[in-house]
């Protein structure tokens, strides 16, 4: 397979490449589109096959789950579970833009992504295009444009150099960023902010375009994954004390302060191994209900369910998974999907 590689100079290239486009993810295959910070391959999200060739043009597995991007933020209730206030404010304050929010996947969606632990990566590209191929294709599961170990592709050309023998079509956007000098590397170009906002504090897993001030100027609370991993040893430090008076100074063990008391554990984005977004976005699992000195309380709270639905809001016992056609209807009413 050779990928087609259509240019939007014109109106008609424009409709054209979107056509395209959308017919190949439709029909399960891949493209290469173009983003607000790099170009990026894309698969339908409903299409575990369009996903899977997704996975494989890039070299990676179902481990590294690849983030959806959709149209606008109205899409978010129908795609996201058990949403914070801090999820509601970051959304609304950054998106359109590079902000991907690690949320709790609806668990009525029949699509498989890879190994998401129950959650999922969005993001509402502020790229006029890119959301254009989206309101007609419905959300995609889209990862940036590269080979693994390689710079995610910024220009049509490196994406064509990249994977122009493993997707179906590419579209020519010109340079990502917009407006991104000539003399930039592609390297240099900065990705999406990944946070996860599964548990009482959003945890930011890798910083990208948005900066932490900006973050905490909306969701004070916010912590980096290093801050967390900091608090979480000095909670195990504190716990260790408090079971030894001698180490405490002396002090009786009842009178020793309590340890930070976080949220409890619970499912939660593993460190980016090569700065890639999936990397960012594989949900390492939960630690045990109890866990030992050597294994501290993750920060992020577990989704407790017990078959009931979530934490205040009990679902009925058996909930049927909506099918792909239901799925695509309960988010596009008015849209006809046998339309070009």
């Amino acid at each position: 397979m050779t990928a087609t590689v259509y240019t939007v100079a014109t109106d008609d290239e424009r409709e054209q490449a979107i056509a395209a486009i959308e017919k190949a993810v439709l029909d399960g295959r891949t493209a290469v589109i173009p983003t607000d910070t790099v170009y990026g391959i894309a698969a339908d999200a409903f299409s575990r096959g369009g996903v899977q060739q997704l996975l494989n043009a890039k070299g990676r597995s179902r481990r590294m789950p690849p983030p959806v991007l959709i149209a606008d933020s109205s899409v978010l209730p129908g795609l996201a579970d058990d949403l914070s206030a801090d999820a509601h404010a970051l959304a609304e304050a950054f998106w359109p833009g590079a902000l991907t929010l690690i949320v709790f996947s609806q668990p009525s969606l029949n699509w498989d992504l890879g190994e998401t632990q129950g959650t999922v990566g969005l993001r509402v590209p502020d790229d006029e295009l890119a959301r254009e191929i989206l309101r007609r294709t419905g959300p995609l599961a889209v990862s940036s444009a590269n080979r693994t170990g390689q710079p995610a592709a910024t220009t049509g050309d490196e994406a064509v150099e990249q994977l122009g023998e493993r997707v179906e079509a590419i579209v020519d956007a010109g340079p990502r960023p917009e407006g991104r000098g000539a003399e930039a590397r592609s390297s240099d170009a900065a990705p999406s902010t990944i946070i996860d906002v599964t548990g009482q504090r959003p945890v930011v897993v890798r910083l990208g375009a948005l900066s932490m001030e900006r973050i905490r100027s909306v969701a004070p609370t916010a912590v980096t994954q290093d801050e967390l991993d900091r608090e979480k040893s000095a909670e195990a430090e504190t716990e260790h004390r408090s079971a030894d008076p001698d180490d405490a100074g002396g002090e009786d063990a009842s009178e020793t302060r309590d340890p930070i008391n976080g949220p409890g554990d619970g499912p939660r984005a593993a460190d980016a191994a090569d700065g890639s977004v999936e990397a960012g976005l594989f949900a390492a699992g939960t630690t045990a209900a109890t866990p030992s000195r050597t294994e501290p309380v993750d920060q992020l709270r577990r989704k407790v369910t017990d078959g009931a639905g979530s934490p205040g809001r009990p679902r009925p016992a058996a909930t049927r998974p909506l099918g792909v056609e239901e799925a695509r209807h309960l988010l596009f009413p008015d849209q006809e999907r046998g339309e070009d």
